[in-house]
């Protein structure tokens, strides 16, 4: 057992890290994960397009996708800096660490990662009860939407990233995982990007019976954009779900609202057609 004496002995001695009081976050989806676990009030700084929830609109902004403004992080001077892995420049997240900078990643891929990188960050903030109680209802309420929704007939949809040029969601895309726990088809689901570009006459042979337009607080759609398109089923029949943007590709809680909205309006559809 002098191994074990030895053990307890060294982690008796280890330094344990004290509980950041500066942070700044690099990313919206961060920044939000941050105040939704009671970390709020350690940040410092964060990244453009930090708007939820509204007190993080009154922190500076050090960053955006394409650059991080390394002398405005260094004069904060923050014990944590927590970036986005695949959003944030890796030769900026490589020249602070350079300097010093403790750098902690947060970069979820799936619905499921939510609940573990809320742990995590409550871990690496100090606030791990917060953390976990945000964890374990977020699985629940997913775990819930799963099962209301997903052994339902399914609903052929178009979700437009943008009509000029003619975009939507496959593969891996945040939203294109939303659909899927909706039942809905998504006939460019599988596709060699995450956020393909279409031609016109792709979307005419898919022939949706739903349009979901994402936009700035779930703005209406109006129909006579799409009257290009007049043959499709959805144009037709008006049938349009608008969806708000930030529901849609925020990595937060809040993406359970996204899918809630997202499942009715595909529902609605569901049940016209068996009017």
């Amino acid at each position: 057992m002098k191994w074990f004496a030895l053990l307890l002995c060294f982690l008796l001695q280890a330094p344990v890290a004290a509980k950041p009081e500066r942070i700044i976050s690099l990313a919206p989806h961060i920044t939000e994960l941050l105040y939704d676990i009671g970390a709020g009030d350690q940040l410092v700084a964060v990244s453009d397009f930090s708007n939820y929830p509204e007190a993080a609109q009154a922190l500076p902004s050090v960053a955006n996708y394409a650059h991080i403004q390394l002398e405005a992080v260094l004069a904060l001077q923050p014990d944590l800096v927590i970036a986005w892995r695949t959003g944030n420049p890796q030769s900026d997240l490589a020249r602070l660490k350079q300097l010093g900078v403790r750098v902690f990643y947060s970069d979820p891929l799936q619905l499921d990662d939510i609940a573990p990188e809320l742990r995590r960050l409550g871990a690496i903030t100090g606030n791990e009860q917060l953390a976990e109680q945000r964890a374990a209802a977020y699985e629940q309420a997913l775990a819930a939407l799963r099962q209301q929704y997903q052994q339902l007939t399914p609903v052929r949809v178009f979700f437009a990233m943008s009509q000029q040029p003619l975009s939507t969601v496959a593969n891996a895309a945040w939203p294109q995982l939303m659909l899927e726990v909706c039942a809905a088809e998504n006939p460019f689901a599988v596709n060699s990007a995450d956020y393909p570009q279409l031609g016109p006459e792709q979307l005419l042979l898919a022939n949706p019976e739903l349009i979901i337009q994402p936009s700035v607080g779930a703005q209406a759609i109006r129909p006579e954009q799409w009257q290009q398109y007049a043959s499709l089923i959805a144009v037709q029949k008006q049938q349009f779900l608008a969806v708000d943007a930030d529901l849609m590709y925020r990595f937060t809680r809040r993406s359970l609202d996204g899918i809630q909205a997202l499942c009715e309006g595909i529902d609605q559809v569901r049940q016209h057609r068996a009017d």
